[in-house]
């Protein structure tokens, strides 16, 4: 007797059907169980700590930014930073104007819109008056590049806390479809605000061997401290990276502490062949030196090898060549905004550099390049302040608000304009002298635009 063929192919899709309804069980309940402990883990821990607080609240549809909300908790707690975490589902804006820091996790589901979960706060909260002056943010965008409105959410409460007047505790940090460096990025930040360096990774990273190559001092007798201009080679492949990409280099191990890692800016293309950067030796009160930055500028020796890993970081990758842009930044900074010049060509859009440090006869970083530059049309222009300098005294904002006429010229032809160096001081100087130069208004939509891009530690 001939088995019926639909018979079998109905038979085989209920197998199918079955295995697959298996499958989904097991991974929301693995899910489930783990969502739980970080819970538990963060619940244990996240009421440690001196002070007020900080709010961790999230935005979830899948679930995926809730879990990143307890983990950060969890890791505040670690680090002797009290936490508290809250729904959006049950957030409102007592909570937000009683809070002095708040670190929100917001997932954007179809094309730009908030999770279900978020609904009533739209509706109730971003559409009322608020004052947020006294609240200091940071917030983990989550979305996917595949759609148009990407982290489509997460702009429109970073742009709706800053129209309230709250001010960052760092850039906006995007990430796409759960992209582990970006993540890395977010946990990089907790630690500059729990000062832990030893904090266990939540996605552990595979460094790539690379080996110093060159180090030189660069402003001998500066008053600022020492700045080194290093440079490493891959041992092996030497992979691609973008002009904005960041390197995260792994420490040494000492006095048997989990060792941590740093992120630097990365001052050269692949087409040098090497991957360079401009680090500041950093010293404690009673002078001895920090542990990343005197490890590489002091004590791994030259051919000696480290462990580093070069980290995509789109939300600083250079726009269109055609495209003017306004470069600004402070002390090390350049590093960054150097790459940028560096992808650069003399028949693009054209750049203005913007640059502030202490004494021109010695932090006058990468001058013989700059100069270069100006004469081939890459650079169209560059002003320089040197705040000790006798006659001079200007910082980079200062020059910012001294060119407030040209700034909105630049900014009306399409230019885009891109930040690196100090967070404390010189990013807040800038901003400020921004918005008045331009007017709030513009700056705002400059930042939902991604036209105002910033990298600053």
């Amino acid at each position: 007797m001939t088995a019926d063929p639909q018979r079998w192919l109905w038979a085989v899709g209920a197998v199918v059907l079955w295995l697959v309804l298996i499958a989904v069980t097991v991974w929301r309940e693995r899910r489930a169980a783990a969502l739980a402990r970080a819970r538990s883990d963060a619940m244990a821990s996240a009421g440690s700590g001196q002070g007020q607080p900080i709010l961790v609240a999230f935005a979830s549809q899948t679930g995926f930014a809730e879990e990143l909300a307890w983990m950060t908790a969890r890791a505040l707690g670690d680090g002797g930073v009290g936490a508290r975490v809250r729904s959006f589902a049950d957030l409102d804006i007592e909570t937000l104007e009683t809070a002095d820091r708040a670190l929100l996790i917001v997932s954007t589901t179809g094309e730009g819109d908030p999770p279900d979960a978020a609904a009533r706060f739209v509706r109730t909260t971003m559409t009322a008056g608020a004052d947020l002056a006294s609240l200091r943010f940071g917030l983990l965008a989550l979305g996917d590049r595949s759609y148009d409105q990407f982290c489509g959410f997460g702009h429109a409460v970073d742009g709706w806390l800053r129209r309230a007047g709250a001010d960052p505790l760092f850039d906006m940090v995007e990430v796409d479809d759960g992209e582990a460096g970006a993540i890395r990025h977010w946990q990089h930040q907790l630690n500059q605000i729990t000062g832990s360096v030893t904090a266990p990774d939540w996605t552990p990273p595979a460094y790539d061997p690379w080996r110093l190559v060159e180090r030189t001092l660069v402003n001998r007798g500066s008053p600022g401290g020492e700045a080194y201009h290093l440079a490493f080679e891959a041992v092996g492949e030497t992979p691609v990276w973008s002009a904005g990409d960041i390197a995260e280099i792994g420490l040494p191990e000492r006095d048997g502490a989990t060792p941590g890692s740093r992120e630097y800016s990365i001052a050269s293309l692949p087409s040098d062949g090497r991957v360079e950067f401009l680090i500041r030796l950093m010293r404690h009160t009673d002078g001895t030196p920090g542990l990343a930055s005197g490890w590489l500028t002091q004590g791994l020796a030259l051919g000696g090898e480290i462990g580093m890993r070069l980290r995509p970081n789109r939300s600083f990758h250079s726009p269109a060549d055609e495209t003017p842009m306004i470069l600004i930044g402070n002390g090390t900074g350049i590093a960054g905004l150097r790459a940028h010049l560096k992808a650069r060509t003399a028949t693009g859009g054209g750049a203005w550099l913007l640059f502030g440090e202490r004494a021109r006869a010695h932090d006058a970083f990468f001058d013989v390049e700059l100069q270069a530059w100006l004469a081939s049309g890459v650079l169209r222009r560059l002003d320089r302040a040197f705040s000790r300098d006798p006659g001079d005294g200007r910082y980079v904002q200062d020059l910012v608000a001294a060119a407030a006429d040209e700034l909105r010229e630049w900014v009306g032809r399409g230019a885009t304009i891109y930040v690196c160096g100090s967070l404390e001081g010189m990013s807040q100087g800038v901003h400020a002298a921004l918005e008045k130069a331009l007017g709030l208004d513009v700056v705002l939509t400059m930042l939902e635009d991604g036209r105002y891009r910033r990298d600053v530690y």
